[in-house]
């Protein structure tokens, strides 16, 4: 079962799927600014906190420190004498370790400051520390916990939530004014005149296709018409005949020593019409593509061979001699149509031949595949009919077509096997000289 998806559906799918990209995206931009400026205003406030303390205790001494015991909970101070010892937390812990070996310590003693970002292991968060050297000789630090990516995040998701509820309704919006915009054109279409019509750039090489199909589809209606036209007419001319004989006979108008000769033009008649009617069915069997027929590997020499000794007493009557030549080779086919194709070919070259004329063909495997040549000695066509000769009842010489009780199907036949089996038909003739035609097979895949 085909899906059939709206294009308010796809193009709604798409802008959100968009927004929600970018949405990501400029919320993890936006969390890692907010985190970078936190953190570099946090930086500067700990570390003039940390000058002014200094200042303080080197004025006033450490008893300055006590003063300032709980005054801002989220700063944390600490007093370190040079064997990194702790000599006042502002936070009252008690029992820490020697801190000695913290950087910030150890950059402090060397240099007179220094500073550092870690996890804490007394507090167990991400903290901030920066140091000073005090003229005492012990070091002052000052620190803050650092707000992380995490907490950032949390912080500011609804207000991103709140963007992106907007943002859902703005893109619905916008899909159905985009829908109404881009399929308003596509909706006016005329496609029964495709070409005709001013639509977007994107959908030319479409139209160009319906066009050429619309084409197509009047010219088969057209060759069906005609067809259908061209089968009446020539069915009813040999029911005509033979109701025409029927009837004289029936009011015995004909001589007994006539008898024969009219039953014998009924007779022709009727063989004329049972043909006529095989090759309509062939027609519409191939039209069909002839798909349920199995295929098999056909010898075409053997084939050939075959249809050359059916058609030898034909032949016969009119002193035509008929040869073969050329090798064996095997092709994968339908038996039947390659037998019709072969046929029909040598049946014409035998009709539109001269009085002791010949009939050759040749069959063989080249580069390009196997082929088959016929080459007769006959009467030949003129260029103009070269492209019309596989059209349905079309016949060069009306008059003698109707001597020799042709249909006007059997290249028709042809045409249509050699596309059934991938074959290509050509053929050459010159006026009053002979036809060679040929078909090209091609390599079996």
């Amino acid at each position: 079962m085909n899906r059939v998806l709206r294009m308010k559906d796809r193009l709604q799918r798409g802008i959100m799927l968009s927004l929600f990209v970018v949405l990501f995206v400029s919320y993890i931009v936006t969390v890692a600014i907010i985190y970078k400026q936190n953190f570099s205003i946090m930086q500067y406030e700990v570390n003039q906190e940390a000058k002014y303390i200094k200042n303080a205790v080197d004025i006033a001494g450490v008893d300055y420190l006590k003063k300032i015991d709980n005054v801002d909970r989220d700063t944390r101070i600490t007093r370190i004498d040079t064997s990194g010892r702790v000599l006042y937390d502002s936070q009252g812990i008690k029992d820490l370790d020697n801190h000695l070996s913290r950087k910030e310590v150890k950059m402090a003693l060397k240099t007179g400051k220094g500073e550092d970002k870690r996890t804490s292991p007394t507090l167990g968060k991400d903290m901030y520390y920066y140091a000073l050297l005090l003229d005492d000789g012990t070091v002052i630090r000052v620190s803050k916990t650092i707000d992380n990516m995490t907490s950032i995040a949390l912080d500011i998701l609804p207000i991103m939530g709140g963007i992106f509820v907007f943002m859902v309704a703005l893109s619905g919006f916008i899909a159905i004014w985009q829908t109404r915009k881009i399929v308003g054109p596509i909706n006016d279409i005329d496609l029964e005149k495709p070409l005709e019509n001013a639509t977007y750039q994107e959908l030319q090489p479409l139209l160009n296709s319906i066009d050429e199909q619309n084409r197509e589809k009047d010219a088969i209606a057209n060759m069906r018409k005609e067809f259908s036209a061209n089968v009446s007419h020539e069915l009813k001319t040999p029911l005509t005949s033979i109701s025409g004989y029927a009837e004289i006979m029936k009011n015995g108008m004909v001589r007994p020593q006539d008898m024969v000769d009219f039953s014998k033009r009924i007779y022709d008649e009727a063989s004329r019409l049972i043909k006529l009617v095989n090759d309509i069915i062939n027609i519409s069997i191939l039209d069909e593509g002839y798909a349920n027929i199995d295929r098999e590997d056909v010898d075409l020499y053997d084939l050939c061979n075959q249809i050359i000794s059916r058609l030898s007493s034909q032949a016969n009557k009119r002193n035509i001699k008929l040869s073969i030549e050329g090798e064996r080779v095997d092709y994968y086919g339908i038996r039947p149509i390659l037998d019709e194709m072969v046929y029909n070919i040598c049946e014409n070259a035998i009709k539109y031949n001269k009085d002791g004329g010949s009939v050759k063909v040749w069959v063989g495997d080249t580069l390009d595949g196997p082929k088959i040549f016929f080459t007769d000695t006959g009467i030949g066509m003129e260029k103009g009919e070269l492209n019309r000769i596989f059209e349905r009842f079309y016949r060069i010489d009306k008059s003698h077509s109707k001597l020799i009780g042709g249909t006007g199907l059997g290249l028709s036949i042809v045409k249509h096997a050699a596309i059934l089996h991938g074959a290509n038909v050509s053929v050459e003739s010159e006026l009053g000289k002979g036809t060679k035609f040929e078909i090209a097979f091609g390599r079996n895949n």
